[in-house]
């Protein structure tokens, strides 16, 4: 075994033991922020933290499937997977199949599943974009039009479901691949100041983000309605001071915060465990970050290493934009934390793209790059 084998086993490692650690942080903090809300609402205070144990098991089944397949399966095969996942995209915007949940159709609900087709949209899209973008070149202008089509069109789903944060994510994926692919950068830079004010645009488009953005601002011009949400993070931070109240002892959490073991678990962590307990959180994300990034690098395949490089770059974002709306930085976009917040389709979208970062590396030595349409 040579050295570049060794330090890939290494940084692998490494890589699964700080996924574990922000998993058993994640199990710990859903029961402890939710078993009042379970217990007044579902009659058991294990309601949620026994959805997220089965969620997690799923996951981590579907992760270990995915890793044991050859990674050119997932190169060649991957777009029609992407396609599955369009269509149901597609369907959130049925009635009767569609779910509404405060005006927002991001649910489908089929044969007693309740699923959120945009969690998986956020890694499958990464297949098409990877063909797309690093053989634009051979691609006639037919091509081009037509291989676009399933990149783009889950943007304008998701602006009309609608889910402005997946729809960002979404985008910073696309420009990320671009970016790390073999695209001409003159097109690049064109493309990022389309964007750009492509996004301005939708975020300005409707008048419910106009006033989440003035909210945002000053939250405290509507303490009761738009600003109450933000507010009550604010005070499950001031109230954990540096060492935090204690494991199950968050105020916040006794029906104050909405969403509490969801996208503002990180007030409750920030209540409980801290500013210690926020800045381990930050470090370990922040630390994932740099072990995928390091184990992108050491993979022979570039198809690979952009695989697995946009994934990383898709997790740490989503966590970088939900602790940003937590904190007050940026407005509430309905994006959770990454492994730690309670959701099934979040979970094992997750756990698909660990299990594609570890068949990229597990085939590593066998991957050459080759032409996939």
């Amino acid at each position: 075994m040579g050295p570049r084998e060794i330090e890939l086993q290494k940084t692998s490692k490494l890589l699964i033991l700080n996924f574990v650690v922000i998993l058993a942080i994640g199990i710990t903090m859903v029961y402890s922020s939710s078993y009042l809300f379970g217990k007044e609402n579902f009659g058991s205070s294990t309601f949620f933290v026994s959805n997220q144990l089965i969620f997690l098991v799923m996951g981590i089944v579907m992760a270990f499937v995915v890793s044991q397949t050859k990674f050119d399966f997932w190169l060649k095969y991957g777009s029609y997977i992407h396609y599955f996942f369009l269509f149901l995209l597609i369907l959130t915007l049925f009635p009767k199949i569609g779910l509404s949940v405060k005006g927002a159709k991001r649910w489908i609900h089929l044969f007693h599943i309740t699923l959120q087709p945009g969690e998986m949209i956020k890694y499958t899209l990464i297949f098409c974009c990877l063909p797309y973008f690093e053989q634009f070149n051979q691609l006639t202008v037919r091509e081009r039009v037509l291989y676009a089509i399933p990149i783009l069109m889950p943007l304008g789903i998701l602006i009309k479901q609608p889910d402005f944060g997946t729809f960002f994510v979404c985008f910073m994926v696309i420009f990320f691949v671009c970016y790390m692919s073999s695209f001409s950068r003159k097109y690049f830079y064109g493309l990022l100041i389309f964007g750009g004010f492509s996004i301005t645009g939708a975020l300005f488009l409707k008048s419910y983000r106009i006033l989440r953005l003035l909210s945002f601002l000053d939250p405290w011009k509507n303490p009761k309605t738009s600003g109450f949400q933000i507010i009550q993070s604010y005070l499950g931070f001031a109230n954990g001071g540096i060492f935090g109240q204690g494991i199950g002892n968050s105020n916040e959490k006794l029906f104050y915060l909405p969403e509490a073991h969801n996208d503002f678990i990180l007030s409750v962590i920030g209540e409980e465990l801290g500013f210690l307990g926020v800045s381990s959180i930050i470090f370990l994300y922040l630390f994932l970050v740099y072990l995928g990034f390091k184990l992108a690098m050491k993979l022979n395949s570039k198809w690979g290493m952009i695989l697995v490089s946009t994934i990383i770059f898709t997790i740490g974002l989503q966590a970088v934009l939900n602790m940003a709306v937590v904190l007050g930085l940026l407005p509430t976009k309905g994006l959770n934390l990454p492994l730690i917040s309670y959701g099934g389709s979040s979970l094992i979208s997750n756990f698909f793209a660990i299990g594609l970062i570890f068949s990229a590396v597990k085939n590593t030595l066998k991957l050459e790059d080759k032409v996939y349409t």
